[in-house]
């Protein structure tokens, strides 16, 4: 059989589908959210406080928490290279100065694309032992809209510090912890607390702004998305602000009902999967309906989840 070859251009480190137009300033959706891929020009920080110090910083890719204090400024996740000079501004707008500590809490380019700049710079980059293995190699993520091409990172981009499934660290008068509870939107997903602020960072395990999209292409598990997020909700209090990868600051309430959401559907879906259901009849059963309205078009979800419960 024939197949066409497909050719691609670069942004970044990312190459992108020429079948995909007007990449600038168009909507596309990348890793199961509704992303615009502005123009450098565009792309602004806004900040919303989180606590003394604490603060969440979105602009264009995953959501940034900050903590800044007497040792200096620690960030989770960097975003991409335009957005570096443009939050760093603001931190320094906030009272901080350079980013002494970055942590990933994933390997994905929306959210670790930064690193280079900040490693030049001379930022101590953390994260999990898998994603550090994955930035030093070439990886393809099936977005179900698109396949993506990742290219390696720098030395400068790359963690200096990594961990296999609990970190502690002490930065700016708290007790930071990094934790991974098994593979989930990733194989190597960190959720990070700040645990005197009372704030978790859960990455892309916990979307806030659509259905999540799961990797399963590299290791990403729809079972696995639930158990972390379960692990993390064991963790906190009903009081603790939890960051999401995209989407607004939530709650303890808020990952509980996505926890819930997760669980019914995979819950419908494995019954349809016992039946021999083909991926095309799973998602002609609408598992997920009762979601749709607030959470949107669930296709690239039930492809990568059915994918995740059949391999």
């Amino acid at each position: 059989m024939k197949t066409s070859k497909v050719s691609y251009y670069q942004i970044g480190r990312v190459r992108i589908p020429d079948y995909i137009p007007g990449i600038i300033a168009a909507i596309i959706v990348l890793l199961g959210f509704p992303f615009v891929v502005q123009s450098q020009q565009s792309a602004e920080i806004t900040t919303e406080s989180v606590g003394d110090g604490r603060y969440v910083l979105f602009g264009r890719g995953g959501n940034i928490l900050a903590s800044i204090g007497d040792q200096g400024v620690l960030i989770v996740d960097s975003q991409f290279p335009d957005m570096v000079p443009k939050y760093q501004s603001t931190i320094n707008s906030l009272g901080g100065g350079a980013v002494d500590f970055t942590i990933n809490t994933h390997w994905h380019f929306d959210h670790a694309d930064g690193n280079e700049l900040l490693g030049e710079a001379g930022s101590w980059i953390i994260a999990h032992a898998h994603s550090r293995d994955m930035m030093t190699r070439h990886n393809t993520i099936n977005t179900v809209a698109a396949v993506i091409e990742q290219a390696p990172y720098s030395e400068a981009g790359l963690p200096v510090a990594t961990y296999e499934q609990r970190m502690e660290m002490f930065f700016n008068g708290e007790q930071i912890d990094l934790i991974h509870a098994g593979p989930a939107h990733t194989m190597g997903d960190t959720a990070v607390f700040l645990r005197g602020s009372n704030i978790v960072h859960m990455g892309d395990v916990y979307n806030n702004s659509g259905y999540p999209f799961i990797d399963a292409d590299n290791g990403g598990d729809l079972e696995g998305m639930i158990a972390f997020c379960e692990a993390v909700l064991a963790e906190i209090s009903p009081d603790t602000t939890v960051v999401p990868g995209h989407g607004p600051v939530a709650t303890y309430n808020d990952l509980a009902e996505y926890i819930t959401m997760l669980t019914e559907i995979r819950g419908k879906m494995m019954v349809l999967i016992g039946q021999g259901a083909s991926l095309e009849e799973v998602i002609a059963a609408e598992p997920t309906a009762n979601w749709d309205d607030r959470m949107g078009d669930p296709t690239r979800l039930l492809n990568r989840a059915y994918a995740s419960l059949t391999r």
